[in-house]
């Protein structure tokens, strides 16, 4: 794969989760990507495990926010959390269009 293709599917690895988002599984995007592509590249592979573990940590995060809705503590949590995985998920797209190396902040490597 050339360089400019794997600048190319990093960047729309951070992007997948809007359109997957859609069918209401925004983590299946960077699954399927990380899954088919992985070994084609160490930049492929590194930003396309970014974006399924920063997934991940969305999860986890709005299913606990989700839960301290029903007492209205999370609700401020949840519109947070939406709002910054969105530009999160917007900077590390450029990044990658970039060629740089992009870490998601607060996210661990559960997956390499």
């Amino acid at each position: 794969m050339s360089q400019s293709d794997e600048r190319l599917w990093s960047t729309l690895v951070h992007l997948s989760p809007f359109l997957a988002a859609l069918v209401g599984l925004p983590f299946l995007g960077p699954l399927v990507i990380y899954l088919v592509l992985r070994d084609r590249g160490p930049f492929i592979r590194f930003h396309a495990a970014q974006a399924l573990n920063f997934q991940l940590v969305l999860l986890i995060a709005y299913l606990v926010f989700g839960l301290l809705s029903i007492v209205l503590i999370g609700i401020p949590f949840l519109v947070a959390t939406a709002v910054a995985s969105v530009v999160f998920q917007i900077i590390a797209a450029v990044k990658a269009n970039n060629g740089e190396w992009y870490r998601y902040p607060l996210t661990p490597d559960w997956v390499r």
